[in-house]
């Protein structure tokens, strides 16, 4: 295999997982906090319209990347007030948030089938995007690829070396302590969810704008659900998240990849191997209880309810 093939099987790598990567960093935050919110999916899916509708009327992507980022935000507080202000059950909440998305992303998006919008271009650093190998991979990507990293090591180091990470922690570790301490706990929970559905709607304009760029109903294909995923391989650890979402990526274009060749094996199971890779690696990690105990946030998913 010569270098233009591998250059090109990383590049496509690449472009798989950044979706994951975008969505997973936000369940990250969100899940610090102690909030346990399953309606990622549905979240990228009002992102991706939102984003796809803005760009075809404004003509600027850029333009459809702020409106996913807003809309992902939006409809993620419908959540937060359901779970944090009424108490309503989480799990259940998150659920129907995904199915409200699926199908309110696809009442939005019936005028847009079929129809294309203006795409998020590639940026080229000059001259480094020229060498061999490294330039296109690392100096040659669209401008969401490069976010991705950014975010991710400025979720590793607010986490780690702010103050900010630190109450958002102990909110998630012990919401009860927390508030002893005097901090809100509510607000902070509010904002986590939020900074989630913002990355869940970028993470859903990165489909629609770049990825696959014409808008379908079913344009997030599940991936939602595996960067909830991501987030328990991970262990809570951004690093470990980045290593997941390549990971993951990997599978899914392995599966297109064979597809492609037309190897004897039933399409549908090819097209299930991202999801069997999920349930595989979440059975296998469910076996160390002790490294989940360690590293979950020990409130999450648990009612707050401050008593004055």
């Amino acid at each position: 295999m010569n270098l233009f093939y591998i250059t090109s099987f990383v590049l496509s790598i690449i472009s798989a997982s950044t979706p994951l990567l975008l969505a997973a960093s936000g369940e990250l935050i969100t899940e610090k906090s102690g909030v346990l919110n399953l309606g990622v999916e549905g979240m990228m899916l009002i992102g991706a319209i939102a984003g796809f509708a803005t760009a075809h009327a404004t003509g600027s992507a850029g333009l459809g990347v702020v409106a996913s980022a807003f809309a992902g935000a939006a409809i993620s507080m419908i959540f937060a007030v359901l779970t944090l202000s009424l108490l309503a059950n989480q799990i259940a909440t998150g659920l129907a948030l995904t199915i409200f998305g699926h199908g309110f992303a696809a009442l939005l998006g019936a005028g847009y089938v079929g129809i294309a919008a203006p795409t998020l271009p590639k940026i080229a650093i000059p001259f480094l995007s020229e060498i061999p190998f490294f330039g296109p991979i690392l100096f040659d990507q669209n401008f969401l690829i490069y976010f991705s990293f950014a975010v991710l090591f400025g979720i590793a180091w607010f986490l780690r070396k702010t103050h900010a990470g630190l109450i958002l922690r102990a909110v998630g570790d012990s919401h009860d302590a927390a508030h002893a301490m005097g901090y809100s706990v509510i607000p902070i929970r509010y904002a986590a969810v939020a900074f989630g559905g913002a990355m869940a709607g970028i993470a859903g304009a990165y489909l629609s704008l770049y990825y696959s760029p014409l808008w379908s109903q079913d344009l997030a294909a599940g991936r939602g659900w595996i960067a909830l995923a991501l987030v328990v391989f991970s262990a809570w650890r951004p690093f470990w998240l980045l290593a997941g979402a390549y990971l993951f990526g990997g599978i899914t274009y392995l599966s297109l990849y064979l597809q492609g060749l037309g190897v004897p094996i039933p399409s549908p199971l090819i097209s299930a191997l991202p999801y069997i890779g999920t349930v595989v690696v979440l059975v296998i990690i469910s076996r160390d209880r002790r490294r989940i105990r360690l590293n979950q946030p020990a409130c999450l998913g648990k009612y707050f309810h401050a008593v004055a």
